[in-house]
């Protein structure tokens, strides 16, 4: 019996999608017809059902647009989707990877973009990635003190058991371990030319060199989950582009990160004697100006945190219309297998 509900809520769930996918893509009914018509006979046959790259590609679109954690939606319907149900093999999978990482950094012109692995299969994950995201920085465990980015301690530990060696400085790439079912985790290295990273100065105050300071190009989360009709798609590293605020007043700002307020208000001078004097507000708002700064100069697509919400109110305004039917029938969420870290999109 519990075979039985199952395929027949995921028939609930694939009519569901089918008929907005189909809508939106100006199908007619007939198509419609034909493929629901297929699909039934798929699940009834196997327990489940393989969608076309034009349903992934869709889909994929919608689950982003559907998203109520990111801010950055109006751009959903520019998102490239990548196929690569078919991989079979860690090295295969490595390669996808730094092709989708290649093609989203483009020099600086940030593209969205999303590749898609095999989906989950009787509850299991045929393949799976174990970073947060693709390109992060190491974090250590040095006499009491921490180097690098304190969230990737855990991680960092997880790939040093594995066999990686970092250099034990601030910002070292991680590897990025794949893990195919029934068989051992394995370390991949990026190429160095894969990863594109900005160094953060300041227009206004030459002290910000000192601080050595930097951030790589492309936030590209590789632990969420695409779920598209009923079909989980627990492999499907994405990317959009940075929100300054993410880097200049969480990565580099927060104190159980890099916390470099207090060398930010040293660099421009700040008091730095009482909390009165608001020094850590300034430092934010420089440090935020600075990331912004470098970002533009090096020519990397960023967005501003105003900029940034104009534009999801426009999203909003487009989401009231002909959206609203669907908004709630796919997403994306946390992947079962992944711990620790709270994934949101840029």
């Amino acid at each position: 019996m519990k075979a039985i509900e199952t395929r027949d809520a995921l028939l609930e769930e694939a009519a569901d999608f089918l008929v907005i996918c189909y809508t939106e893509l100006e199908k007619n009914e007939q198509e419609l017809e034909d493929r629901l018509e297929a699909v039934t006979k798929e699940i009834e046959a196997t327990g489940t059902y393989h969608h076309t790259f034009e349903e992934l590609e869709h889909g994929a679109k919608m689950a982003w647009r559907n998203n109520n954690r990111c801010i950055g939606r109006l751009f959903w319907n520019s998102l490239t989707v990548f196929d690569e149900r078919g991989q079979k093999t860690a090295e295969g999978a490595f390669e996808a990877l730094v092709n989708h990482i290649d093609f989203a950094t483009n020099k600086g012109k940030i593209r969205p973009a999303i590749t898609v692995f095999p989906a989950a299969h009787d509850g299991e994950d045929e393949m799976r990635i174990w970073n947060h995201q693709l390109i992060r920085y190491a974090g250590y465990e040095k006499d009491g003190k921490v180097v690098g980015d304190s969230s990737s301690i855990e991680f960092t530990k997880q790939c040093e058991q594995l066999g990686w060696e970092g250099e034990g400085t601030h910002f070292d790439i991680l590897p990025i371990v794949i893990q195919v079912k029934g068989q051992e985790p394995r370390y991949f290295e990026l190429p160095e030319e894969s990863v594109m990273e900005v160094e953060i100065t300041h227009p206004d105050f030459e002290g910000f060199k000192e601080l050595d300071a930097k951030w790589y190009a492309v936030p590209i989360i590789s632990e969420m989950k695409l779920e598209i009709g009923g079909i989980h798609y627990t492999m499907a590293p994405f990317n959009g582009w940075y929100m300054g605020t993410e880097i200049g007043a969480r990565n580099l700002a927060d104190e159980d990160r890099y916390d470099l307020l207090p060398a930010v208000a040293e660099a421009i001078g700040a008091d730095t004697s009482s909390n009165r004097t608001l020094w850590k507000d300034r430092a934010l708002v420089e440090l935020n100006v600075a990331v912004l700064e470098s970002f533009n100069e090096a020519g990397v697509t960023i967005v501003d945190h105003h900029t940034a919400a104009k534009q999801f109110s426009s999203f909003e305004k487009k989401r009231g219309g002909s959206w609203t039917r669907c908004y709630w029938q796919l997403g994306l969420a946390h992947s079962a297998d992944v711990t620790g870290h709270n994934a949101y999109f840029p």
